[in-house]
């Protein structure tokens, strides 16, 4: 069963996400903050990471960052209840493969960006 590790600090984005995964065939886990969600990564090794973009401690930008250092690293899919337009070119970096707007996370989105 492939992993999957949302980071967020929202706890009902995180039960809804959660629920969303689990019925998408992934085993689940979750982090409430970047450096959590940084060592939950390394332990983990998940396949996919739903990472919100403002978190209370480390940006979501330098969290793929790090993230994209891990072998094997994971898909890190964005997520934010801004507009994508609003990071610019932060979202087309190498270690970011998408970005999805909270109010449209579906199965279907992430399965557009995983290909």
């Amino acid at each position: 069963m492939p992993v999957a590790l949302i980071v967020d600090d929202n706890p009902g984005f995180r039960a809804a996400a959660r629920l969303l995964l689990e019925q998408a065939g992934y085993a689940v886990a979750d982090a409430d903050n970047g450096g959590a969600g940084l060592v939950a990564a390394a332990e983990l090794e998940p396949e996919l990471v739903l990472l919100d973009v403002q978190l209370p401690d480390i940006d979501g930008f330098e969290v793929a960052e790090r993230l994209s250092v891990l072998r094997p690293a994971p898909a890190v899919i964005l997520i934010s209840s801004r507009d994508r337009s609003d990071y610019g070119s932060l979202v087309g970096t190498p270690a970011i493969r998408g970005f999805i707007a909270k109010g449209e996370l579906s199965a279907a989105a992430i399965c557009a960006l995983l290909g």
